[in-house]
């Protein structure tokens, strides 16, 4: 009877969404618990996939073939004047899961082969990631008043809050309370976060969210 050793992986990671991991272990649950007892990542590292070999460091030989596709995948830094070359590639895990099915089928054990589904907590950790990698990006991308077709003397409000509102005074500021802020250091002061967060999240124009109505291709002004 075959004796299986242990598995080819392919993790994948919220906290960097452009990588995947690709690696061997003789048990991946036990690789998991010790990649995820690092509180340097904000979210645990979940399996896509597996592949089940009969020998170790077959993994090398799956990296031989990534790097010779493409060389410029494989995540290579010098650090302290020594090169640290990883296990992370930037490709989608489609792709990397596309590679093992390939090899399996090849080698006639495509039934050793696993898909794994992701569950619930595995689902909610993706979903937040997005939330605050979207978050981060709206922070960085200048909003304006006239992208979404809103007036100076035109009144929106808060999310959380509908009877909560503010004035338009220019095309970055409203008034609140007789004070002037941006859209996002109001956001800040009613959420009550001790961070920078993305105003057009948390306000609506005439029931429409100020982050829908600006992604909007024209508005009428």
């Amino acid at each position: 009877m075959e004796k299986t050793t242990g598995v080819i992986y392919i993790l994948t990671n919220p906290s960097f969404p452009e990588y995947v991991k690709i690696g061997y272990a003789d048990d991946i649950e036990k690789r998991l618990q010790q990649l995820n007892r690092s509180e340097c990542i904000p979210f645990a590292f979940r399996v896509y996939a597996t592949y089940e070999v009969n020998s170790r460091l077959s993994d090398l030989k799956i990296h031989s073939i990534i790097d010779k596709l493409n060389p410029n995948l494989r995540s290579i830094e010098n650090f302290n004047g020594k090169q640290r070359v990883r296990e992370f590639y930037a490709m989608p895990p489609e792709d990397a899961y596309s590679i093992l099915e390939a090899i399996a089928e090849i080698h006639g054990r495509a039934d050793k082969l696993k898909l794994i589904d992701m569950d619930d907590t595995a689902r909610q950790a993706e979903e937040t990631a997005q939330e605050i990698d979207a978050e981060h990006k709206e922070r960085l991308s200048p909003f304006r008043f006239s992208m979404c077709g809103i007036q100076p003397g035109e009144t929106i409000e808060y999310c959380a809050n509908p009877d909560i509102t503010c004035t338009v005074v220019d095309d970055r500021t409203v008034s609140y309370n007789g004070q002037n802020y941006s859209l996002s250091a109001l956001a800040q002061l009613l959420q009550g976060s001790k961070y920078p967060i993305a105003g057009p999240r948390y306000f609506k124009y005439k029931g429409e969210w100020l982050n829908d109505r600006r992604r909007k291709p024209e508005q009428t002004i």
